[in-house]
């Protein structure tokens, strides 16, 4: 079920239907990511190099090699840095064009289908903001998670894949069902949500191609919800 249904979401990626979303989500995501890369090197540059460099007043011409240490440091630091806040970016962008992807992907594999009912803007601005801090707040654990041998990367996967499944399900579901059915319907398959949530993370993982999280994710968890409802039709929350 959950190969197929990412297996649909990946077609879904390069579908005509799905070209006008495509873009606004690779653009935006793009340019927040830009902008948080700025900000993190103005930052550095601004308030942490020179604390460092205020440690070192005199440093003699042999030890130039220094600067040069630093900035391979600083880049590398700056990279984990935007790698660390790329999760949540796409939790936020997520909240703005679920509905988009959700009704594209109803309406092209899923046409006999009643349409979902998106959310009013108010509840979306609040329920993104919410997983917002849901994600930034999963993340710092697995930062420092990342200085325990053996579990930082396992960490990383086991973090996002939780919290990533379980909010891209429950937007999907909320197109269907009310807040507390969406909950108590991925609380009934939460082990299907979970293993759908370590997909999201492994495509999350994949440098480049993890622009199109939120496209994947969102796209995955429609289908993941129309197939599991589909067999446990009965379910109401």
């Amino acid at each position: 079920m959950i190969f197929q249904a990412a297996r649909l979401s990946i077609v879904n990626l390069f579908a005509a239907e799905t070209r006008s979303v495509f873009w606004k989500v690779l653009g935006l995501t793009l340019l927040v990511l830009v902008g948080l890369w700025l900000a993190l090197r103005s930052a550095f540059m601004s308030f942490v190099f020179p604390w460092i460099a205020s440690f070192f007043p005199a440093v003699p011409d042999w030890a130039g090699w220094l600067g040069f240490v630093l900035a391979v440091g600083a880049g590398i630091g700056l990279a984990l840095g935007l790698a660390l806040l790329l999760s949540p970016v796409t939790a936020l962008i997520a909240g703005l064009f679920l509905d988009d992807v959700a009704e594209v992907v109803e309406k092209r594999d899923y046409p006999s289908d009643p349409l979902g009912t998106a959310m009013p803007l108010g509840p979306a601005i609040a329920s993104s903001i919410k997983f917002l801090g849901v994600i930034v707040l999963g993340n710092i654990v697995a930062l420092f998670l990342l200085f325990v041998p053996g579990v930082n990367l396992i960490a990383f996967f086991l973090v996002n894949g939780y919290l990533l499944g379980r909010e891209f399900f429950e937007f999907a579901a909320m197109r269907f069902r009310s807040p507390q059915e969406a909950r108590s319907f991925r609380a009934k398959h939460a082990v299907t949500v979970f293993l759908a949530g370590l997909a999201i993370a492994a495509f999350l993982a994949i440098p480049i191609v993890n622009l199109l999280t939120p496209l994947f994710a969102a796209g995955l968890m429609v289908h993941l919800h129309k197939l599991i409802s589909r067999e446990d039709a009965g379910f109401r929350g």
